[in-house]
């Protein structure tokens, strides 16, 4: 697997610890959008694109955040035990949508993520700096060519 290109959009410094926005090409063939750039206790790293977890009411179905204490839909009463926790304890509210398998895989990734992101906080500091786009939208019209059906 190559790492073909990496587009970060990076976040006005409010003080926050998210720092930017990536997206990464792989093989020239294969897009992850959404991760982000992060400022952690131990310097930066990459949290991957995820997603919060949910499930369903008893009563009417309806999906609802772990975190709802009761049904968004019919307003009933959740049990409370539904938040699934990990080995620690902690609760597991997201879950990745895309990651890499091992722990070497991850840090070259992140090493390669992290390495742009000071490129673009580089070039952001130059004259007339002009951030790239992250998503060109011309690519959703080459979607509908190839994948409308006969």
């Amino acid at each position: 697997m190559q790492i073909t290109e990496i587009r970060v959009r990076l976040v006005p410094d409010n003080g926050q610890r998210l720092k930017a926005y990536c997206t990464v090409t792989l093989d020239s063939e294969f897009v992850v959008r959404d991760l982000k750039i992060i400022e952690g206790n131990n310097g930066l790293f990459v949290a991957m694109p995820s997603r919060k977890l949910a499930d369903r009411c008893n009563k009417c179905g309806a999906k609802n955040h772990l975190r709802a204490r009761f049904c968004n839909e019919c307003g009933a009463k959740l049990a409370d035990n539904r938040i699934l926790r990990d080995e620690s304890g902690k609760p597991k509210l997201n879950i990745d949508i895309a990651h890499p398998i091992d722990s070497q895989c991850r840090q070259r990734f992140e090493h390669s993520v992290i390495e742009a992101f000071h490129k673009e906080l580089q070039e952001s500091k130059q004259p007339g700096y002009k951030p790239k786009a992250e998503d060109n939208l011309s690519d959703l019209s080459l979607l509908s060519q190839h994948d409308t059906p006969d």
